[in-house]
């Protein structure tokens, strides 16, 4: 069997070198230049593709004609995509005679479009997974042949979260091929209604609401703590970073999110009364703790 990948990321290392180990003949694998602006946290697809002899190429744009010629060449079986961030149109998807197929960071049709371990943890889930469908024109709506679910924890991160995800991305796939390769694997139609779709997210997204339950606060702040750009507030001592919080019973309810220094610990008070313990804070790019609080910040509480 003969396939071209579109892959990017920690998934699409792990997916492209289980298509390796089940023995596919991968023709060529398409992927992405780093940006130097981003945090490369995540292994390199380009790297495991040269380890093995693969051709390799990382174009701007892959719908170009230039780009579809290319993978027409190939003449694969299937066409694969494991977190490549472009979408692929209809000239690179009808380019395999057997089919194109993705794997996606959710249990679809839940959580269809951009990030979606960030945002299942935002909306407090307690399972994502992965999921293995095929593609058509209209992003991750295609039918599933596999999934498998995974358990987001009360404390989990989206690094946490993405980890155990990854893993059953490569599990989901391993599985699947021999039935797609035999052409018996299940085809079985989504119910969209089951599900929504979501955008991507920008460093501004971060921005917290201070009206918020301390539950949902907790939840932004591990959805999006490292190696993402974080939860922050704009405050009177500057900008407030919330990398780490656990939840910590109840309080006096605030009208708005404050921050304050009691018994050698951090602490936020919400809106609704709840209470986060703040394990680790930043104020203008600077550690911010419970002993160098009042130092900082002053006696009274910070409003966020």
């Amino acid at each position: 069997m003969k396939a071209v990948v579109f892959a990017y990321h920690n998934v699409g290392v792990r997916c492209l070198k289980a298509l390796i180990g089940r023995g596919v003949d991968v023709s060529l694998v398409v992927t992405h230049q780093d940006n130097p602006n981003e945090n490369i946290w995540f292994g390199s697809v380009a790297q495991v593709a040269r380890e093995h002899g693969i051709p390799v190429i990382t174009p701007d744009d892959p719908n170009t004609p230039e780009v579809v010629e290319q993978v027409q060449a190939c003449q694969a079986d299937f066409l694969f995509s494991f977190y490549y961030r472009h979408m692929l149109k209809a000239p690179l998807l009808e380019a395999a005679r057997r089919g194109a197929y993705n794997m996606h960071g959710s249990l679809l049709p839940k959580y269809r479009g951009r990030v979606p371990i960030n945002w299942a943890i935002i909306h407090g889930e307690t399972e994502t997974g992965a999921t293995l469908h095929q593609m058509n024109v209209k992003p991750d709506n295609g039918p599933i042949v596999d999934q498998m679910a995974v358990p987001i924890l009360p404390d989990d991160t989206a690094d946490e979260v993405f980890a155990k995800v990854t893993l059953a991305a490569e599990i989901v796939l391993w599985r699947s091929l021999p039935g797609l390769i035999a052409g018996s694997a299940p085809h079985i139609q989504q119910d969209l209604s089951l599900g929504g779709y979501f955008g991507g997210r920008k460093p501004e997204d971060g921005r917290i609401n201070a009206q918020a339950s301390a539950e949902q606060l907790h939840n932004f702040v591990r959805a999006l703590t490292r190696p993402f750009p974080g939860a922050f507030a704009d405050t009177r001592a500057g900008r407030l970073l919330l990398w780490k919080t656990l939840r910590a019973g109840e309080s006096k309810p605030a009208a708005r999110a404050e921050l304050y220094a009691a018994d050698g610990q951090l602490w936020l008070r919400c809106s609704d009364g709840g209470c986060l313990m703040v394990l680790e804070a930043e104020l203008e790019g600077l550690p911010l703790t419970a002993d160098n609080f009042a130092g900082r910040v002053g006696t009274d509480a910070l409003a966020l």
